[in-house]
């Protein structure tokens, strides 16, 4: 995917971002899910209040950060959120676990949060839930929009980059006690969610069209449950992607952070010039997607415009240097090209899990190494 044309560093402006990582807890001397979350959940918000929520399932936790302009700031609210959880996980003899999809699978089936929208989607997407056996945990990155419209424009560009993205991120090798061979299965596993995928290119009138007629046709619950891989948040005024594995190492989230804030404000004025969003065939934009969860960094991955297989490290080059005038005007190049280095020298969250594994053969050293790197913030 060629580099396109880039926009001058001193249009662009700072824009706020906010991450959402969603962990697994897991029993301390088993290592396997288990459902303590409502407890775990209830003692971290005495402090962190509403910034530690419910999931899905009961063995879930998930924490949200406030919206910020600063790395160091992200980086600080991230450790905190962790910190208070990890302390409220180990007083329920729980290890706080960032991974796509659990390492070893439950002793018993998943229970379904008491929530009443998530029993409604279990009873009306039983098909997707399966044996209840299998969690999957993202990372979602917010970008401060003026609005939807705007958010729309911005998702329309990014579209060609969002695989390289998903590589980088990939942290879900193992599934159920098995080295599924993939870099990412949680992008498998979610995928048998409605909606799932790629977004549409939309405008707002056409966001609003397509919204309304997967409710009205029972495809999805509600508005929230439009998974697509970059959408507009429903509840505050973001473009939310939504590619990520969630990651053990916190200086791989904050390089996703930084990656898609740079590209979003470096695309933002050409979308206000009325440049046109890249034209992407489906097929090859999900066989982009499809070669990132199965090989992440290993590899090649594909170029989503011509369709060639290129190496994954030269795809994210490119990314990098696409989104190289938003990260400039905001100072953060240097810190994203140190980070990168890191990521490159050390592995990927999947080939970390994999490099655990290979010590020993023990599946119990992977899930530790998780723990320890979460705690490590």
């Amino acid at each position: 995917m060629a580099p396109e044309a880039e926009s001058s560093p001193s249009r662009v402006a700072a824009l706020t971002m906010g991450v959402e990582e969603e962990f697994l807890l897991v029993d301390r001397h088993s290592r396997a899910p288990v459902g303590r979350g409502p407890r775990v959940i209830e003692a971290a918000s005495r402090t962190l209040g509403p910034l530690v929520q419910q999931e899905f399932f009961t063995a879930q936790v998930e924490v949200c950060t406030s919206p910020t302009a600063s790395p160091a700031a992200l980086r600080a609210q991230l450790a905190g959120l962790r910190a208070e959880v990890i302390r409220a996980a180990a007083a329920e003899e729980c290890l706080l676990l960032a991974a796509g999809t659990p390492v070893i699978p439950p002793e018993l089936p998943l229970t379904v949060t008491r929530d009443d929208r998530y029993r409604r989607m279990a009873s009306r997407f039983a098909s997707v839930l399966g044996d209840y056996d299998q969690a999957v945990c993202g990372c979602h990155v917010h970008i401060g929009m003026s609005c939807r419209a705007e958010a729309l424009e911005i998702a329309n560009r990014m579209r060609p980059w969002l695989p390289s993205l998903q590589a980088l991120a990939a942290n879900s090798p193992f599934s159920r006690g098995e080295d599924t061979g993939h870099a990412s299965w949680r992008a498998v596993e979610h995928a048998r969610w409605p909606t799932v995928g790629p977004a549409p290119v939309l405008d707002e009138a056409g966001y609003k069209r397509v919204a309304d007629a997967l409710v009205r046709s029972g495809t999805v619950l509600d508005r929230r449950m439009i998974y697509w891989y970059a959408r507009p948040s429903e509840h505050v005024p973001t473009l939310e992607i939504r590619v990520a594995d969630v990651n053990a190492g916190i200086d791989t989230v904050v390089l996703l952070a930084l990656l898609i804030r740079g590209l979003a404000a470096t695309l933002g004025p050409e979308a206000a010039d009325g440049l046109p969003a890249p034209v992407l065939e489906s097929a090859r934009l999900r066989e982009a997607h499809r070669r990132a969860a199965a090989y992440g960094m290993e590899g090649d991955g594909l170029d989503p415009v011509s369709g060639v297989p290129v190496p994954a490290w030269a795809l994210v080059a490119r990314l990098r240097a696409r989104a190289a005038p938003g990260l400039a005007a905001s100072g953060d190049l240097p810190l994203v090209d140190t980070l990168l280095d890191r990521v490159r020298a050390e592995g990927t969250g999947a080939a970390l899990q994999r490099a655990a594994h290979h010590r020993r053969g023990r599946l119990s050293d992977v899930v530790d190494t998780l723990a320890e790197t979460v705690a490590a913030a």
